[in-house]
């Protein structure tokens, strides 16, 4: 789902040097600093302002398509009356749906598309291929175009790092950005786990077996997933994958390495899951068409301890989660002392992505939305309505923050350098969606064993390394 090779170091050198978030070694894409400016807007270009950065056509209108999902579509909403407030003789509008691509796809092929849209969900469309089809704009001119809070800021300069690199896949130019930090691992209720079963977060892997343990004395499973969508289970397992073997597993895995899905460290991931389920610590099920919902609800119901998950999850489960429930996520334990990485490895990427359609009536009022939704205020919206970290820098200083929040952005802090992106999850978006799902909905149930699970993994990999309509993200 990539482009072209990558020259990661040019990106780190920049992702590095900014920002709470750090990526270093981590295969990121190639930098989003350059572009053209055909934009292929169908309305005409207003006049570039100081006001206008973009050239935005007065009246031009607008439309917004919005994954109703976990953030439901009141965060966009605000941008969108921003928008309205800014362009008063445009007409908004703004489309709330969980189908994404069934809506908009066919729509970009006619080339007639919204002007923005929130590539996010299950039904998202495959950003890689959008791109390779030409059918995404070059965010460049945004990115360099003046903040919208400091005109002496580019919008690029007001981002945490990984935003701009998630956006390249492997191009010259920047075509999907991100609004939200997400931050993956271990969720848990603090009440349940420090008062309920009186321990502390287990720090290792033999800790958090007597973790489990203890809960299934007291009639709490120690962990579960959602049936329905096993491949959750990467937000635990990825950053054990890096503790274990270092970054260049990782990488391997990115590059479609022979080997990646077989090295030791792979191997010992696989064994300390595969004794969870084993000893029973495990509560399946959830495989109805809103699994993660189910899970979630069986979670905050006190019926298992540990979940894989994402940020997210802290809106989503709020209408169930009770007011003590302390939400918290944990970094993964460490296995032992021969990991290359410390306990405190955290797997978080930049999150829900928006893109611009080549061919959308209205290219540079896309672009306004965003540098409108990269505002101090949009982005503070975003965090009072979905309990997110947004990817504005310093955004959320001083405010409040709920119980996950406040966890997440802990873990940060502790991980510091130790930052881990699964790149190959978006660039091979397929290897995600179905390879891996399928692998651990059988492995998650006992019925697939590690070997096979690795042979599997090992297979996909090979197989989409040798498929010509797949084009390749490549080490510089």
């Amino acid at each position: 789902m990539g482009f072209t090779s990558v020259n990661r170091r040019d990106v780190m050198k920049r992702s590095a040097a900014v920002g709470l978030l750090a990526v270093p070694g981590a295969a990121a894409l190639s930098s989003c600093a350059t572009g053209g400016d055909d934009d292929g807007d169908k309305a005409e270009k207003g006049d570039k302002t100081k006001k206008n950065p973009l050239g935005v056509k007065e009246d031009a209108d607008l439309q917004v398509y919005i994954f109703n999902g976990g953030y439901d579509d009141k965060y966009a909403q605000f941008v969108t009356d921003m928008y309205g407030d800014r362009f008063g003789d445009a007409t908004t509008d703004q489309k709330a749906t969980e189908k994404i691509a069934t809506q908009v796809q066919p729509r970009l092929v006619k080339g007639d598309p919204p002007d923005v849209v929130n590539n996010s969900g299950a039904d998202n469309m495959n950003a890689g291929k959008v791109i390779k089809n030409k059918q995404a704009a070059d965010l460049t001119e945004l990115l360099d175009a003046p903040s919208w809070d400091d005109p002496n800021v580019k919008v690029r300069d007001t981002l945490i790092p990984g935003v701009e690199e998630m956006g390249a896949f492997g191009a010259d130019g920047c075509y999907q950005l991100n609004i939200a930090s997400t931050i993956y691992g271990n969720w848990y209720s603090d009440k349940m786990l420090t008062e309920t079963l009186e321990s502390d977060y287990p720090k290792t892997w033999d800790e958090m077996l007597a973790v489990c343990k203890k809960a299934k004395a007291k009639g709490i499973h120690g962990w579960t997933y959602p049936g329905g969508h096993p491949r959750y289970m990467l937000f635990s397992m990825f950053a054990m994958f890096a503790q274990a073997g270092g970054r260049e597993v990782i990488e391997a895995m990115d590059y479609l390495e022979p080997g990646a899905w077989k090295h030791d460290a792979v191997k010992s991931v696989f064994e300390a899951f595969e004794e969870l389920v084993a000893k029973k610590y495990v509560l399946t099920g959830f495989d109805g068409k809103e699994a993660h919902i189910e899970m979630q609800t069986a979670w905050t119901k006190g019926k298992a301890l540990f979940v894989p998950d994402g940020s997210w999850v802290e809106n989503e489960a709020k209408d169930t989660t009770p007011k003590d429930f302390r939400m918290a996520v944990g970094a993964t334990p460490s296995l032992d002392k021969g990991d290359k990485l410390p306990f405190g490895t955290l797997y978080s990427p930049p999150g829900e992505p928006f893109l611009v359609p080549a061919k959308a009536d209205n290219v540079r009022g896309g672009m306004e939305w965003l540098r409108m939704m990269y505002s101090r205020k949009a982005a503070r919206n975003l965090f009072k309505q979905v309990s997110v970290m947004p990817v504005v820098k310093g955004a959320i200083d001083g405010m409040s923050l709920p119980p996950g929040v406040a966890s997440s952005q802990k873990a940060v802090k502790a991980a510091g350098k130790n930052i881990v992106i699964a790149f190959w999850k978006e660039w091979y978006r397929e290897m995600f969606d179905e390879d891996f799902n399928n692998v651990m909905g059988k492995f998650m149930l006992g019925d697939m064993s590690v070997k096979e699970a690795m042979d599997t993994m090992e297979k996909a990999t090979a197989r989409v390394a040798k498929d010509p309509d797949v084009e390749k993200v490549k080490r510089s």
